[in-house]
C-alpha cells in the first residue's frame, strides 16, 4: 500500500510516498480502506517537531516512526478480526485514531472497532473525516467544559479552522450571540456558518475592544491566558483545547488562584460524541 512518510522533523518538503506492507487487523480490529483524511494543527506540529514537548509522543531527536501520524479517517471496512461484532466488510465508517495508533495517511489502516462510527450514507467521506476529531473536540469544549447556554455571549478564537468551523455551527444551535475570530480570508465563511459577528485578528484585538463574553472557546491557543481576562464577564468561562506546556500551566495557575473566572482545559476523549454529531448532521444543524 502507499503511505506518506517523513524521515526527520522539518518542512512538508520532506514528505514522500512509499510502498509499505498492508497491515493485518488483530482479533478486535478492522482494516479500513481510507477514502478521506482531514488535517489538524497537531499534524503540522508532529511534522515539524514543534513545540518541543510534542516529541515526548513522537520521538526526541527524530520520529519514532517514519509514518506521518494523522488521526482522522473515513473509509470502508476491508476486513475484520474474529472478535469484531459491530461492523462487517463494506461498512462505511469514520473515526479519530489519536488514541489508537494514528497512521491515517495511508491507503489502509487498522483500528479498534470501538474507535469507529458508522457513516451515514448522506454524509460524504470528506465530511465524515472532518467530523471525527474537530467535531468531538467542539462538543467537549463548548458543552462538556463550557456548559454553553442559550442567550450567552460567546466568542470562538480560531473559528475558521477544522474544529472552529464545527464549533461555530454547534454554538448556534444554542441560540447564543456568537463572535468568531480568525484570518481575513475566513470571515465570510464564518458568517455563512452562523457567526453573528466576526473579527479579523490581522486588524483588531478582541481582548482590547471593551467587549466581554460569558464563554470563550480558544481553539487557536496563540496568546497568554492572562490576555483573556478583560474579555470575560464576572464568572465567565475560558476553555482552551491545550497548546504549549507553558499555556497549560497558566490555566492551572488561574484555576488555583482566580475566583473571578472559570478556566478549563478540554480533557479530550476521542470519538465519544460521534453519534451526537451524526444527529446534528442529519437534522441539518452541521454541514
Amino acid at each position: 500500500m502507499k503511505t506518506i512518510v517523513y524521515p526527520r522533523y522539518g518542512s512538508p518538503d520532506l514528505l514522500r510516498m512509499e510502498n509499505t506492507p498492508t497491515p493485518i487487523p488483530g482479533d478486535d480490529e478492522v482494516l479500513v480502506k481510507v477514502h478521506a483524511v482531514s488535517l489538524n494543527s497537531w499534524d503540522w506540529d508532529m511534522l515539524t517537531g514543534r513545540p518541543f514537548e510534542y516529541r515526548f509522543i513522537s520521538g526526541f531527536f527524530k520520529p519514532k516512526s517514519s509514518k506521518l501520524h494523522g488521526c482522522d479517517i473515513a473509509g470502508i471496512i476491508e476486513s475484520t478480526g474474529k472478535n469484531v461484532t459491530r461492523f462487517k466488510v463494506g461498512d462505511e465508517v469514520f473515526g479519530d485514531l489519536s488514541e489508537d495508533g494514528w497512521g491515517a495517511y495511508a491507503e489502509y489502516v487498522c483500528a479498534g472497532e470501538n474507535e469507529l462510527t458508522r457513516k451515514p450514507l448522506t454524509m460524504t467521506f470528506e465530511q465524515a473525516a472532518c467530523m471525527a476529531h474537530g467535531g468531538n473536540l467542539a462538543v467537549q469544549g463548548l458543552m462538556d467544559c463550557g456548559k454553553i447556554k442559550s442567550g450567552q455571549k460567546v466568542l470562538i478564537n480560531g473559528g475558521g479552522g477544522s474544529t472552529g468551523t464545527l464549533a461555530v455551527q454547534l454554538a448556534k444551535t444554542f441560540d447564543v450571540d456568537l463572535t468568531a475570530v480568525d484570518h481575513t480570508v475566513k470571515l465570510d465563511m464564518m458568517r455563512s456558518l452562523g457567526a453573528d459577528h466576526v473579527i479579523d485578528y490581522m486588524k483588531d484585538d478582541f481582548t482590547d475592544n471593551g467587549i466581554a463574553y460569558d464563554l470563550i472557546f480558544d481553539v487557536k491557543t496563540d496568546r497568554a491566558v492572562s490576555d483573556y481576562q478583560n474579555s470575560l464577564r464576572p464568572n465567565g468561562t475560558y476553555v482552551t483545547v491545550g497548546g504549549k506546556t507553558s499555556r497549560i500551566l497558566q490555566v492551572l495557575l488561574f484555576v488555583k488562584f482566580s475566583q473571578k473566572y472559570k478556566m478549563k482545559i478540554v480533557g479530550y476523549e476521542a470519538n465519544k460524541d460521534s453519534e451526537y454529531l451524526i444527529e446534528l448532521f442529519e437534522t441539518n444543524k452541521l454541514k
